[in-house]
Order: structure tokens, then C-alpha cells, then sequence
């Protein structure tokens, strides 16, 4: 959690930085909550229904952000913040779906896509909140909705969440600004075998944008990497302002673990089953 790569360990963190705000606003350090999320829902009228989420069979929770419930002139809402997904800014929901609720906001826009994203409380059920992501591609239009349990606090983030996402199947660690827009990173599926296992490195210089795919075995010994290749890797870790060539040393590191079949596939298996149980 010391570097805070995750949500969970985002969420932690900005919890932490408020409740400095409790000299000012007394009461606040304690109103705040880290809240579960369960993504990309199928059923929500069925999800919902079951009243607590521990009654839901084969819930992951694999995602957190951190909260606080307002009142408005007698009226509830819940404030959300998401650093986990890079949301540039706090959501206010209200359950009366009146201002100041945030309402549909454009969370990306680029040339090949644009994500748009909404959130409002359940109409049947309170206790959760609706985030609805609206992801469009030229003509196609891909909709999905997760559900933040807003009830009470999420006490098991660490335990939970955490160890679901260590053995996720897509690994990555990018720099945004602070619009939440992508700047430098590296990002790969877990899966592929030996010389076939890759990563993508991405740079935007401010003019343009790049993206670089390098197989991994490329990285397996540090003194063999190529210059110009390490220039590159160099460019991406200033913009993500790490010491120098810690972003190489990390990449070199990830290689090595790729090379371990025998712990990829342990991983990838783990993955399945968890998958296979939240069905």
C-alpha cells in the first residue's frame, strides 16, 4: 500500500490528506468512508434486492473509492471521489437527482473514443449508488453499469480487493494529469508465453502521442538493453516522475517474473477461478 499503485491504496491515501481538513470542519475525519464497488454488473435489480452485499454469491468488490455522506437542506446525497479511475473531480450524488447533483459528465475524449459517466442512488435501493458508464466508438455505443454500496464503510479494502487485483489479468502503471488524462505508462495483458509476452509504452510529449510495443525478453539482463530502447524507456520514466531509471528497472524486474511459466499460469488460474465463482 506505500506506493499507492491501486485503488485501494489511493483511496487510503486521499482519506487520509482529508481528514486533515478536520481542524477546519470538525466531524469530518470521522464522517469519511472508503466505499466497495462491484463492476460491470449484469443483474442489478437482482444484485440490489439482496439487501447487503455479503449476501450477494460471488461479489469480488474489486474496486474502491473513498466518501462522505451530505445532507442539503434536508436532502440526502453522498459525496464520491474516485482516484482509482482518475475522476477529475467529486461527484456529488443526491438522491433527489436535483442540484447539486453532478449528473452525465465526460470522463475521456479521444479520437477513438469517448467515455462518458453518471451517477445516481438506486431507485429500489439506497444503499447503493449507480455508476453507469457510457463508452462510445464511432456508430457503436457500449454501456455497462457498477454498483457503489454507500451504506456503510468498506472495512475489508486491504484483505479483499487488494488481493483480488494482485492476480488481475491486465497489469498497469501510467501517470495522468490532473484531468485524469493519460501522460506516460506502461501497460500489458498477462498470458502470453516466453518470447510472445509484451508490453505497450506510451509517451505523450505534449505535441503528439506515442505508442511503443517491446517484447519483454528484450529486458531480461539491464547491461543488454539497447541505448536508444533505453532513451525511450528514460523519456517515459521523467514523465512519470520517477529517479532516474527506476522505470527500467521495474520493466526489467516484470520480465523476469513473465518468464516464470509455472507462476503465470498459478496466476492465471486464480484469475479463472475468481471469474468463474462471481458468475
Amino acid at each position: 500500500m506505500e506506493k499507492k499503485h491501486t485503488c485501494v491504496g489511493l483511496a487510503i491515501e486521499l482519506v487520509k490528506q482529508w481528514r486533515r481538513l478536520d481542524k477546519g470542519f470538525k466531524g469530518l475525519g470521522r464522517a469519511l468512508s472508503i466505499y466497495s464497488c462491484e463492476e460491470k454488473v449484469e443483474n442489478g435489480g437482482e444484485y440490489v434486492n439482496k439487501a447487503e452485499p455479503e449476501l450477494v454469491e460471488g461479489a469480488e468488490k474489486e474496486h474502491v473509492m473513498a466518501g462522505i455522506h451530505i445532507e442539503v437542506d434536508g436532502r440526502a446525497g453522498v459525496l464520491l471521489a474516485d482516484p482509482g479511475y482518475h475522476v477529475p473531480r467529486v461527484l456529488t450524488v443526491m438522491e433527489d437527482g436535483a442540484y447539486p447533483h453532478t449528473g452525465w459528465f465526460t470522463q475521456s475524449d479521444e479520437p477513438h473514443s469517448r467515455k462518458e459517466y453518471h451517477y445516481a442512488f438506486n431507485s429500489h435501493h439506497h444503499g447503493y449508488v449507480e455508476w453507469r458508464e457510457r463508452d462510445t466508438r464511432g456508430p457503436l455505443v457500449v454501456s455497462q453499469t457498477s454498483l457503489i454500496y454507500v451504506a456503510r464503510p468498506y472495512l475489508t479494502g486491504v484483505n479483499v480487493t487488494e488481493r483480488r487485483n494482485l492476480v488481475y489479468n491486465f497489469k498497469s502503471l501510467l501517470s495522468r494529469d490532473q484531468k485524469g488524462h493519460v501522460t506516460a505508462g506502461i501497460y500489458f495483458p498477462v498470458g502470453a508465453r516466453g518470447k510472445d509476452a509484451q508490453f505497450t509504452l506510451f509517451l505523450d510529449d505534449g505535441t503528439s502521442k506515442h505508442k511503443t510495443k517491446f517484447k519483454f525478453s528484450a529486458f531480461l539482463r539491464r547491461d543488454e538493453v539497447p541505448e536508444a530502447i533505453e532513451d525511450q524507456i528514460e523519456q517515459c520514466n521523467k514523465q512519470m516522475n520517477y529517479k532516474y531509471g527506476n522505470l527500467l528497472d521495474t520493466i526489467c524486474r516484470a520480465a523476469r517474473v513473465m518468464t516464470d511459466d509455472s507462476f503465470i499460469q498459478q496466476l492465471l488460474e486464480i484469475n479463472d477461478d475468481i471469474a468463474a465463482v462471481s458468475l
